[in-house]
């Protein structure tokens, strides 16, 4: 009976992996994560993770799952064979290819996620150099799929949007008609839909059921705001190692850096900065930033202007693959030094904000937060002062998002197979 069926959702995330099992009442029976041993290029990585955790579930959970989604990191691109088999290393979403500037605007007509620098259309030509065009290219999620299926003909079309897929025509750019490597893009389909059924192979592997039902997902940071169950006034912002923010709007909205998402039915637009948790973290251990957090009073000014990217080059707000980071100065105080890194990474925040506002989206009446830095109160009210709306702390983990996606889909009547 559905009312005793369990879900399974797969988080790829920028430094590792979660899954999380949830019943038809989307509560979470469990969940658990790893962190990836040589990092987010290395696509062997993300399938030890996923085993390792598969492999610790129980049992009795593991019998229940009828159906499974994934969410992965939006723009990490793979080249492969036609089988799946990787031809190298995936490059990173956060990788921008301007040396293929001149190209990508030719491509395009408008502004869009697609056309930015930090696309996925750059790093597609910088693959499609290395490899040539006899492979296929897909996003992150998308090869995951295909690995339990062992079927890589398609693409969710969330995961698809920064290499140009434009939901709203649900097509191509009408310029991608002669490209020779059109070819090597995947048959878009939309998330919810039913993608079949699990291999064999992979189900003995993983342990899993033989019927269990693989489900289109979505982008990490899509997977966040579903796990907040955010009304239409909700403004959604994801803190992991980057900074991801979110809105539910009536139409979609046009910019560069901005990507559109058909979500339950509604339009979610957003965008992602190159800045955020990670950059702690070049400075500071985990228990080192709650000790220094204690010592900092979040309603004064640091006094010190930072931009805290971890590296050249900038998504959203800006949009500027040559934009520099500003980490110093750095004072003596290393409590003082944080302030003006939380500081400064609530700026861009707030940055964000105002720039959806502008091209459209009502600022939301609150904020709901998701991601490790949702923790850390001080930052929260660091923000609170610098964008100057209510924030509201979110604990269920993107996993539990994507896998609301898979319950969805097996309680639809209307989802047919491919």
């Amino acid at each position: 009976m559905l009312i005793k069926s369990l879900v399974l959702g797969i988080d790829l995330g920028t430094t590792g992996l979660r899954i999380a099992i949830i019943n038809t009442k989307k509560q979470i029976l469990y969940t658990s994560a790893m962190p990836y041993s040589t990092g987010l290029e290395i696509c062997e990585d993300w399938i030890y993770c996923l085993k390792k955790l598969i492999q610790e579930v129980p049992k009795d959970l593991k019998e229940k799952l009828v159906s499974c989604s994934v969410a992965g990191t939006s723009g990490t691109l793979l080249a492969c064979r036609n089988n799946g088999i990787p031809m190298g290393k995936a490059l990173p979403y956060f990788l921008s290819c301007s040396e293929y500037k001149n190209e990508i605007h030719n491509l395009f007509l408008k502004e869009c996620a697609g056309s930015s620098l930090s696309g996925s259309v750059g790093r597609a030509l910088r693959l499609l150099a290395l490899y040539g065009d006899e492979i296929i290219l897909r996003h992150q999620a998308d090869w995951l799929s295909g690995w339990l299926l062992n079927n890589w003909e398609y693409g969710e079309e969330g995961n698809n949007i920064r290499m140009g897929w434009e939901v709203v025509n649900n097509s191509w750019p009408k310029k991608f008609k002669n490209l020779s490597w059109l070819k090597c893009l995947p048959k878009i389909i939309s998330s919810g839909q039913l993608m079949g059924t699990i291999c064999n192979k992979k189900a003995d592997e993983l342990n899993l059921p033989k019927n269990l039902k693989v489900i289109a997902g979505t982008t990490d940071s899509n997977a966040g705001v579903l796990a907040t169950c955010p009304n239409k006034n909700d403004g959604i912002t994801i803190l992991g190692s980057t900074i991801v923010i979110k809105k539910f709007v009536k139409k979609p909205l046009a910019g560069k850096g901005i990507s559109n998402h058909k979500i339950l039915g509604t339009w979610l637009s957003g965008g992602a900065s190159n800045a955020g948790g990670a950059i702690l973290l070049d400075f500071f251990n985990m228990e080192y930033i709650k000790e220094l957090s204690k010592q900092i009073n979040p309603y004064k000014s640091s006094g010190i202007d930072l931009l805290p990217l971890s590296k050249k080059g900038e998504r959203f707000p800006i949009d500027d693959p040559n934009l520099q980071p500003k980490l110093e100065p750095r004072p003596v105080s290393d409590s003082l030094y944080l302030h003006a890194l939380l500081e400064g990474l609530a700026k861009i925040e707030a940055r964000g904000w105002q720039k959806l506002h502008k091209i459209g989206a009502d600022l939301p009446r609150q904020i709901i937060t998701i991601g490790g830095g949702a923790k850390n109160i001080t930052w929260k009210k660091i923000r609170e002062k610098e964008i100057g709306i209510p924030i509201k702390i979110c604990n269920r983990p993107p996993a539990a998002g994507v896998a609301s996606i898979a319950l969805q889909a097996i309680s639809s009547s209307n989802n047919k197979p491919l």
